[in-house]
């Protein structure tokens, strides 16, 4: 069965809330906050919300200041979500400023079930509407924005590779890359310095594919490369590197300096059977999401190969002059076995009092505890 639209409520009395809910639960999925601090948190984190029923009076921050944060959000959602304010014995001064902030509409304390699912209803096929609009732009080939492929257009050169996967027996795989943490950087830098990131990231990712594969921007902070003859496991090696490449890289953007991850789904055919070029990046960006909700930074490819391996010396010296120590201490005794034959190199022909013996019985306890 669907899932139900999610609606947030925001009163300070439990009782409001309790009745409001009552009216709706039926056709939505209901959300509680009892003021507006704790509701614009929760809108910022909570991306399935798609409409907010709020009081005008309440602590902390009030039904005006809540739509205003809104309102001047740099989140699009945010700007455009559907706002209903209950009005209480506001005077018409006090809804015009809430008109002017940009209320969508305002029911009264005490309104029956079918005005409120009216109103509700009413202000979401609007912006159901209006969302089928702005859709209409992955008709087009390339992104106006990054110069890339849309969704769209990728889905046809997936198409084309698979049908010649299907008649010459050769492997097809698809990754889709995401930002981790996007939305809360985008409100932090606003949605241009945002869209600039993911362009440096764009052509980073250029720069390492090869002429045959092909790189599209299939939502905010989203990415996806098709491969066509790439099976899946130089297709993880690939994906892998990019990561790598992120992890390791700081970006100056206004003056500060900025670490970001990325979190890598892939799909590949004939290793996952997929009918269609739709389901084979469906399945990558479930894939992405499921290695961001493990915590991110990570390559996710549905059990073909492990979605972790130890990282080069190079790469963990790229971190270490990043001033990122902290993705290199889970792999510290392989970092130290791998530097054990140069160091005993060192002692040998350098004369250099190192504790070779002692950091090779340390490697060898390690390893017998790990069995």
């Amino acid at each position: 069965m669907a899932e139900l639209p999610r609606v947030l409520i925001v009163d300070d009395s439990k009782v409001v809330r309790a009745s409001l809910a009552q009216h709706i639960k039926t056709q939505y999925e209901v959300r509680e906050e009892a003021d507006g601090d704790a509701a614009w948190q929760t809108l910022v984190l909570d991306q399935s919300i798609r409409a907010v029923v709020s009081d005008l009076q309440m602590p902390k921050m009030n039904g005006y200041e809540l739509l205003e944060r809104l309102r001047t959000s740099r989140l699009r959602r945010l700007q455009q979500m559907p706002f209903i304010l209950v009005s209480g014995e506001e005077t018409e001064e006090e809804r015009g400023k809430a008109r002017g902030l940009g209320a969508s509409d305002f029911i009264t304390k005490g309104s029956g079930a079918i005005e409120v699912l009216t109103r509700l209803g009413n202000l979401l096929a609007l912006q159901q509407a209006q969302e089928n609009l702005d859709s209409g732009r992955e008709q087009m080939v390339q992104n106006p924005a990054t110069g890339l492929f849309t969704r769209k257009y990728l889905e046809l050169q997936a198409a084309q590779a698979l049908s010649h996967s299907a008649r010459h027996g050769i492997d097809v795989s698809l990754m889709v890359l995401g930002f981790d943490g996007y939305e809360v950087l985008t409100h932090k830098l606003g949605p241009a310095l945002a869209e600039e990131v993911g362009n440096r990231f764009a052509k980073m990712l250029g720069s390492k594919m090869r002429q045959e594969d092909s790189l599209g921007h299939i939502a905010d902070g989203r990415f996806a490369v098709v491969s066509p003859g790439t099976a899946a496991n130089y297709c993880v090696s690939f994906a892998e590197r990019v990561r790598q490449a992120v992890e390791a890289s700081r970006l100056s953007v206004q003056g500060q300096s900025l670490g970001l991850t990325v979190s890598i789904g892939l799909a590949s055919v004939p290793t996952d059977l997929v009918s269609s070029a739709g389901a084979l990046l469906e399945l990558a960006e479930q894939r992405m999401l499921q290695a961001m909700q493990a915590g991110g930074n990570r390559t996710e490819a549905g059990g073909s190969l492990p979605a972790t391996r130890p990282i080069s010396l190079q790469h963990a010296l790229e971190l270490l002059r990043a001033n990122r120590p902290g993705p290199v201490m889970a792999h510290l005794d392989a970092l130290l076995g791998q530097l054990t034959p140069l160091l005993a190199l060192m002692e040998k022909e350098m004369g250099l009092d190192l504790p070779i013996e002692q950091i090779e019985c340390y490697l060898s306890e390690r390893a017998k505890a790990k069995k």
